[in-house]
């Protein structure tokens, strides 16, 4: 349907789905605020230092986009609950907090829903094709183009990182007292983490590619991973019966986060999976070497999208939909709008 998103910030709208509410009492403060043009971690800086706390003591359930108007949760010590009626943060705007006995935590999130306007649509009707057509097979489950860094490159990190066997340089230096390798030197924790993932990443991302290109993308395979909405995994023996609860969306085909916990596919379609290992020169053994950063696992090839919602108004449309945590607004919107709309 063409089109563009972000021309303003309030066109990208972002509301945070908690995975429970805070109750009331306890040591820890969850504050619901609403930032305009920032980034999750740049409104956690300024928290940080409104309220004269350390950074590592302000945490938030998950990242939201930076050019956006987003309503999301961070966490601090409830001890600074005096200082909050006082302080101003341009852009950000505090709806309201709350007390807990536990601190929030990255994951800590059902989802998020969003109200986004799509200006200079083309053609709305192609659009609203796409959408039944999604409604019917599921939104393919891609990373989204976030997950690889602006130049595109972190999951390349992540294959270096996996073929060199050498620690992390915090590990080394804790072991030994020791500089890292050349190869890991400069690459903290929190980066190593991103770039490790970000490899997994493509290579689901590749398998997804490949069943979509083959036509078996809403197809039930012998030796699939089937997974169930609670996140259960089973792998697939008889096929006209898991084709049947397919459709009905009570299972999705997982493909594969790799790493040696992860659940075996079986057949044609744990071939297919060593095949794409083969062609990148990389073994299930060496996601050994990413320790619990790689540990492995299997992540849905689609997703349902029963409640999406397209408006036009004039030249433009409105999006309204909600996606669970771990999945990505720009991989609807490309498929909406053809195009990378990043």
């Amino acid at each position: 349907m063409g089109g563009q998103i972000r021309v303003e910030p309030e066109d990208f709208q972002v509301d945070e789905l908690p995975a429970y509410e805070a109750c009331g009492e306890g040591e820890h403060l969850f504050i619901r605020v609403e930032k305009t043009d920032l980034s999750t971690p740049e409104v956690a800086q300024l928290l940080s230092k409104a309220l004269r706390i350390g950074e590592r003591n302000v945490s938030y359930a998950g990242l939201k986009d930076r050019r956006a108007v987003a309503r999301q949760t961070f966490c601090v010590p409830s001890r600074v609950e005096a200082l909050l009626p006082s302080i101003a943060i341009p852009r950000v705007k505090i709806l309201d907090w709350k007390r807990h006995r536990n601190k929030l935590r990255t994951g800590h999130l059902a989802g998020n829903r969003f109200r986004i306007r799509i200006r200079g649509v083309v053609d709305a009707a192609a659009g609203r094709a796409v959408l039944d057509r999604l409604r019917t097979t599921g939104l393919p489950n891609y990373f989204g183009p976030q997950r690889f860094g602006g130049a595109g490159d972190n999951a390349a990190a992540g294959k270096a990182l996996l073929r060199d066997p050498s620690p992390s340089p915090g590990e080394t230096e804790a072991r030994s007292g020791q500089p890292s390798t050349e190869a890991h030197r400069g690459v903290d924790w929190f980066r190593r983490k991103l770039y490790l993932s970000a490899f997994q990443s493509s290579l689901f991302n590749r398998a997804l590619a490949e069943r979509i290109r083959r036509g078996t993308f809403a197809r039930a395979l012998r030796g699939d991973v089937m997974r169930l909405e609670s996140g259960a995994l089973f792998v697939c023996e008889d096929v006209q019966a898991d084709q049947a609860r397919l459709e009905r969306f009570e299972i999705s085909p997982a493909g594969p986060l790799f790493g040696p916990k992860m659940l075996p596919a079986a057949g044609e379609v744990a071939r297919a999976e060593e095949e794409l290992l083969s062609e990148e020169g990389i073994s299930i053994e060496d996601f050994r070497r990413g320790g619990g950063e790689t540990q492995g696992g299997r992540r849905a090839y689609r997703l349902a999208v029963p409640g999406i919602e397209l408006s036009a108004q004039g030249a433009d449309a409105w999006l309204e939909f909600e996606l669970p945590k771990g999945s990505y607004a720009t991989v609807l919107l490309r498929e909406l709008m053809d195009g990378d709309p990043r």
